[in-house]
């Protein structure tokens, strides 16, 4: 089956679970943002849960098929439709030759993902399809998806052993995002630590895969020193010398100089992925004891 790309969307990209191990080399983890949607997509169709999808930010791609075969949908809900007809989110889809889907109003969410069944032919880089989107978008130039794209998948002969419907509650957005105190947490003092727990922020439009960053600023964090470069992850929420709290995402690079308050639980990344410019949240602090 072939996928043709008759519009783009606003960032449509390919997205797997991710880049491990080249960290060290100052390469990104990439993969999805809202890795158990990607996950949910492929179970659904039959793929193992680290083949890639298509990673769909508010506005969507047309697509038309080529072929038949199955896809799942999962995520934010994008108002998708096949042929015009709304389709479901969380279920196993059919399509057949010339079929077309298309996507409208975000209704709930940010990013949707598009499984499709079978071996995507899309080259891997560093062993894994996910496109870098930041400084090195020529090294996965065909996992960043562009009107007139075509995406070919080898799709098996035999019916997929697979659910039909899984219930998922990936696009429903808590209000508080769970963090675990940082490695500079004790260097905060208590009057920061109180002012960075009891406000409410809202993401700003100077977001993307590499950040968030946050509107409201810690107006009493004065940073004492300057820090030697250190290692950063997904999740990791620095503090800029100004006070701006930017909540660091899959895209973001692997080491930075700014204090590191927390960091936001893996399954609540999931959740924050569904977050858009202007959506308001808060976060609580855990500990590791709570965890256990």
């Amino acid at each position: 089956m072939q996928l043709h790309f008759l519009k783009a969307g606003l960032f449509t990209t390919i997205q797997d679970q991710g880049r491990v191990g080249f960290q060290a080399f100052g390469v990104p983890t990439s993969g999805a943002l809202d890795r158990a949607a990607a996950a949910l997509a492929n179970q659904l169709v039959g793929n193992p849960a680290d083949s890639p999808v298509l990673e769909i930010t508010l506005m969507g791609p047309k697509i038309q098929f080529v072929g038949e075969g199955e896809i799942a949908i999962t995520g934010a809900n994008l108002s998708a439709a096949l042929n015009g007809e709304a389709c479901a989110s969380n279920q196993l889809l059919s399509i057949t030759d010339a079929d077309q889907l298309q996507f409208g109003r975000p209704e709930a969410g940010c990013r949707t993902y598009v499984a499709v069944r079978g071996k995507w032919q899309v080259p891997r880089w560093l062993s894994s399809r996910s496109a870098i989107t930041q400084n090195g978008s020529t090294l996965t130039p065909q996992s960043i998806i562009k009107k007139g794209d075509v995406i070919q998948v080898e799709t098996p002969t035999e019916s997929p052993a697979t659910f039909a419907s899984i219930q998922s509650g990936s696009a429903a957005k808590p209000t508080e995002i769970r963090v675990l105190p940082g490695p500079e947490f004790e260097r905060f003092s208590r009057f920061s630590i109180g002012e960075f727990f009891g406000k409410t922020y809202q993401i700003t439009p100077d977001s993307n895969r590499m950040g968030y960053r946050l509107k409201e600023k810690l107006r009493s964090f004065s940073p004492d020193q300057e820090l030697i470069s250190s290692g950063i992850i997904p999740g990791t929420i620095q503090i800029t010398a100004s006070g701006q709290p930017i909540i660091l995402l899959a895209d973001a690079q692997t080491s930075g100089g700014y204090y590191r308050i927390a960091n936001v639980l893996s399954e609540d990344l999931d959740h924050l992925a569904q977050f858009k410019p202007g959506d308001r949240l808060r976060f609580a602090l855990i500990s590791f004891e709570d965890l256990s």
